[in-house]
């Protein structure tokens, strides 16, 4: 008999594959969850379990203090990071974890990336910024992620000496964020070598922002 969950599973098993596509994980390394809406209950990958092994069965269903509800397996190692998220932000249907390597390595720089491109100023709405040192194991990496992310219109972190962290309104916008946030760390990298990169002025990033969150895209039609 089919659950409800089932289509967050199938869903949150697919957009793992697109970490993978897009070069964000190593290994076992690396996670997406999904709030259940409507219910104090998150999906979230398996702990150790290779990428091409996961599938919608074996995604774990946790509640928002970790503890698993129904899977067979352990749950991620950063699934107290993801219900801490959950439990304060109530905005939040999707979480996104990697150690994808440009912006990794602003992070092991402790180093916000600046808003210098105007894909950042449109995804981004100002620089990424860096979140403080926390250990694996209870819920600091996720007192980190909201307490840097809270009120910021960015919706990723690089917390310190760790990786990237993503939010999103679901999982799906937290995987994009996770993308973008990847792609933006390599380019401004390499601009970097080439010198200092130019800001862009405060107005044209709110503006920017403010165009792709609100009119860029199809719109739906006026009924």
């Amino acid at each position: 008999m089919s659950s409800p969950i089932d289509p967050l599973r199938r869903q949150v098993s697919d957009l793992h594959q697109e970490l993978v596509r897009y070069g964000l994980v190593v290994w076992t390394a690396g996670n997406v969850s999904a709030r259940v809406p409507g219910e104090d209950l998150m999906v979230i990958k398996p702990s150790g379990v290779a990428y091409d092994e996961l599938t919608p069965w074996n995604m774990i269903l946790c509640d928002l203090d970790g503890k698993v509800v129904e899977g067979d397996h352990a749950p991620s190692s950063d699934t107290a990071a993801h219900a801490y998220v959950y439990r304060h932000m109530p905005e939040v249907g999707g979480v996104v974890h990697t150690h994808s390597t440009y912006a990794s390595a602003w992070a092991a720089r402790g180093e916000s990336v600046p808003c210098v491109l105007t894909a950042m100023a449109d995804e981004f709405g100002a620089e990424i910024p860096v979140g403080p040192f926390a250990l694996i194991g209870d819920d600091s990496i996720g007192r980190g992620i909201v307490e840097t992310l809270r009120g910021h219109r960015s919706p990723a972190v690089l917390m310190k000496s760790h990786g990237v962290f993503t939010i999103g309104k679901d999982a799906k916008a937290a995987v994009k964020a996770a993308v973008m946030c990847e792609d933006v760390a390599r380019t401004v990298h390499i601009s970097r070598q080439l010198g200092d990169p130019l800001p862009i002025a405060q107005d044209d990033i709110d503006r920017l922002h403010d165009r792709y969150q609100n009119v860029y895209g199809q719109q739906r039609a006026a009924r």
